[in-house]
């Protein structure tokens, strides 16, 4: 990286959690006449001034496009952009930065790999995927089921919200083309044993894809180490910039796939008689890339391998624990998914209170929150509910909040009462 991008933040010793919200200005403000409590993180994670003024540097020091630039400012920007890929890489620990494709988000993630695999697929192949995903992993892989005539299979959950492993090993056969899997449920806060069921897929020669939007805000993968063939994950969770997103992929299976789309970064050469496809990773990059995004999402990764990584995740832990502890506080209140393993969220309903009341009489009293299907109607329709009202804790959470939330929820609940 350059001299001009943003260096990474030396390792705090502590979690000052003071500290730690300084960084994020967003949580100083109040909402409805109280003080911020934001417990949306699972939606759309705040950003730190770190990554506010590395997006900020950029377009006032380097902006220009990447790559093929013949000036100072181009140079800058590719060095700035390809400083953030490399920053990605390692916090993968993927082989090369070959296998780092920049894409909007988790969706665009999963349908480019989707359409991508769609060739190997013919009628009667099976695409398995768990009863917990979010629409992003379930969608593409029906569009393209439909396209080929495969099929999509669901695994099942546990009635306490887990990955129901009798039933994954029994779907597993000689027709399981794919394994398309999250690493962390973003309703039930479930952390899936992805390891070991890769480990049993690749037995089978099954492709695997894991969808990390939920994980990688509490835990740091290491791709080789789970085996799996595809990750994917978006910056706006892990406390970046909205509109860009990262694609890992086994380099053999990226260079065997044909290009999602067209134009710009993604050629080699063009001509009215035959176009040949550029080297990876911009065989799957066409058009202008989101350049600022790249340098913010590599920001907030360089934050956060300033922080004591293992002390967050216990004041993650800690947080998960005094919620639990909460919630026969609130009469009529119940916990949608009581996995063993989970992150800091929690969804739930309350007797005779609709989860969109709930959502808007908290936000009178400054508690931001998400409620209804949370893109994941089968998992409802599996708990025969409409929705939840999901509060999603973030390492800058804390104690105190937890506590806010459920004086406001008792408020709500004797209001109704």
């Amino acid at each position: 990286m350059t001299d001009l991008s943003v260096a990474s933040t030396a390792k705090r010793t502590t979690f000052d959690m003071d500290a730690i919200r300084r960084d994020f200005p967003i949580l100083s403000q109040q909402v409805n006449g109280k003080p911020l409590v934001y417990l949306d993180n699972g939606a759309s994670a705040q950003k730190p001034e770190a990554v506010l003024d590395a997006m900020d540097r950029y377009y006032r020091e380097m902006h220009s496009n990447v790559h093929r630039g013949a000036h100072t400012l181009g140079d800058r920007a590719t060095s700035a952009f390809e400083g953030a890929r490399e920053t990605v890489r390692n916090f993968l620990n993927a082989e090369s930065t070959r296998e780092i494709i920049w894409t909007r988000g988790t969706t665009e993630a999963i349908n480019l790999v989707a359409n991508g695999l769609a060739p190997r697929l013919k009628a009667g192949d099976e695409i398995l995927v768990s009863h917990m995903e979010h629409h992003a992993n379930i969608v593409p892989w029906q569009m393209i089921a439909e396209r080929t005539g495969a099929k999509v299979v669901p695994v099942q959950v546990t009635p306490e919200g887990e990955l129901d492993l009798e039933s994954f090993t029994s779907l597993l056969n000689e027709k399981t083309r794919v394994l398309a899997i999250t690493h962390v449920s973003n309703v039930l806060g479930t952390v899936n044993p992805v390891a070991a069921l890769i480990e049993q897929a690749k037995a089978h020669g099954i492709i695997t894809l894991v969808d990390g939007a939920q994980a990688v805000p509490h835990y740091q993968p290491d791709v080789q180490a789970l085996g799996c063939d595809f990750y994917v994950f978006s910056s706006h969770k892990l406390f970046g910039p909205t509109g860009i997103g990262v694609l890992y992929g086994k380099a053999q299976l990226l260079e065997e796939m044909p290009p999602y789309q067209g134009g710009g970064e993604m050629i080699e050469r063009v001509s009215f008689e035959r176009t040949t496809w550029n080297t990876l990773p911009y065989k799957f990059e066409a058009g202008t890339p989101a350049i600022a995004e790249a340098v913010g999402l590599g920001a907030a990764i360089d934050y956060l391998n300033g922080l004591d990584r293992s002390a967050m995740e216990a004041a993650e832990t800690g947080l998960l624990e005094r919620a639990n502890q909460l919630v026969e506080t609130v009469p009529g209140m119940e916990i949608i998914g009581t996995a063993k393993n989970k992150v800091p969220v929690i969804s739930f309903k309350i007797a005779g209170l609709h989860p969109s009341d709930i959502g808007t009489l908290l936000d009178q009293q400054g508690i931001a929150i998400r409620t209804g299907h949370h893109c994941a109607m089968p998992l409802m329709d599996f708990y025969g509910v409409p929705g939840t009202a999901r509060a999603s804790f973030a390492f800058y959470n804390t104690l105190d909040e937890v506590d806010t939330l459920f004086t406001a929820l008792q408020k709500v609940q004797r209001l109704f009462a």
